[in-house]
């Protein structure tokens, strides 16, 4: 029987992708959750809360490596640091961080936050990885859908994105995650680098003609530093093969249920 992997987060939009690959892999996985579901085979799940600190010691029984995937618009950065006490206590030999593109250029909380908690995992003393992701396209979606329904609809001049298929992710952690530690590696991005208006346009061909726009500029520090593409991985990052227009026509099949089926209600 091996040592389980333990993550963090592994019920959320990126761990419910890598989990199944690990299990794929022969590999017995543990989940920490604030909510955890019911164990299934070759996966047990336990309540915990990386913020709080607390289900650590439990999670963290018997584990060789983690993979860090829990994260929320604040606390990430105690986050990190309450794991890290836990596994050095714990004796965990390999510490898997996944952070964004950007972390240690964007002045945004958030970014500052990731860029703390890489600076936790780098400095923790154990072995460690950290993966660097653009944004998903899951986190690109809410964004523009925002600025569709809005009557007039504003573009901010030089904000750009290079969205990332969320199993393309899911792939490059469960390889990083069954190897051996190797520090920094190569950030993962999208194939493409789209201004809001490239976003908006594709998201059009799927939800109906687009609203009168106006081009509006972010003020600040943060304009500038997404006028300058701080926020997007430079040229010599891997890149994914799964696009924004892809991904818009997975989720409209998705959005498809059968009639046969649609009088059983929403789908579990």
């Amino acid at each position: 029987m091996n040592a389980p992997i333990l993550v963090t987060g592994g019920t959320g939009t990126i761990g419910r992708r890598v989990v199944p690959l690990l299990r794929a892999a022969g590999q017995d996985v543990r989940i920490l959750s604030r909510h955890p579901k019911d164990d299934q085979p070759g996966v047990r799940h336990v309540a915990g809360d990386t913020v709080a600190g607390t289900g650590l010691a439990e999670a963290l029984d018997g584990v060789s490596t983690v993979l860090h995937l829990a994260g929320g618009a604040k606390g990430d950065d105690r986050a990190a640091l309450n794991l890290v006490a836990a596994a050095r206590e714990a004796g965990v030999g390999h510490l898997i961080l996944i952070s964004v593109v950007g972390a240690d250029r964007m002045p945004i909380g958030y970014f500052r936050a990731k860029a703390a908690a890489e600076q936790a995992i780098t400095e923790s003393g154990l072995p460690w990885t950290v993966l660097r992701a653009a944004q998903l396209h899951e986190f690109v979606l809410p964004v523009v859908r925002g600025l569709a329904r809005l009557p007039l609809t504003p573009i901010p001049t030089g904000l750009r994105f290079e969205p990332v298929h969320v199993d393309e992710v899911a792939a490059r952690l469960a390889e990083l995650s069954l190897g051996a530690p190797a520090g920094r590696v190569a950030d993962i991005a999208g194939p493409d680098v789209l201004g809001v208006r490239e976003l908006l346009a594709a998201y059009a061909e799927f939800h109906g003609k687009g609203r009168p726009r106006i081009r509006v500029r972010i003020p600040g520090a943060v304009g500038r530093a997404y006028r300058a593409g701080d926020n997007l991985a430079d040229g010599s990052a891997p890149r994914g093969h799964r696009g924004w227009a892809e991904f818009l026509a997975e989720q409209a099949s998705d959005a498809v249920v059968p009639a046969s089926t649609a009088a059983l209600g929403p789908r579990g």
